[in-house]
């Protein structure tokens, strides 16, 4: 039998342990699992960071409101109180 030597054809060129790393297509060379993920993760942080800033931001601004309205019901309470105690006076004064 006579066989024609020439090169080997390839069933699949595109698989990785066939094909050397330098005719890999880009999408599929190796990368370190490692940095790519750190590196994602490293971008989902910068893109999430505004949303957390301005979520904090408005947990400062509720909590200041909260205070200004605790402190504006204890005025009140007082005001009425010293309105209280003028009118009890007052009716005092006129019964004796």
């Amino acid at each position: 039998m006579n066989e024609i030597a020439g090169p080997v054809i390839d069933p699949n060129p595109l698989d990785d342990k066939q094909v050397p790393p330098m005719n890999r297509p880009a999408d599929a060379r190796p990368r370190p699992a490692l940095h790519t993920e750190s590196s994602q993760n490293r971008t989902l942080t910068m893109q999430l960071m505004p949303e957390a800033l301005a979520r904090v931001h408005m947990q400062e601004r509720m909590q200041e409101a909260e205070r200004e309205r605790l402190l504006r019901a204890l005025q009140l309470r007082r005001r009425a109180e010293r309105a209280s105690l003028r009118a009890k006076r007052a009716l005092a004064s006129v019964v004796m």
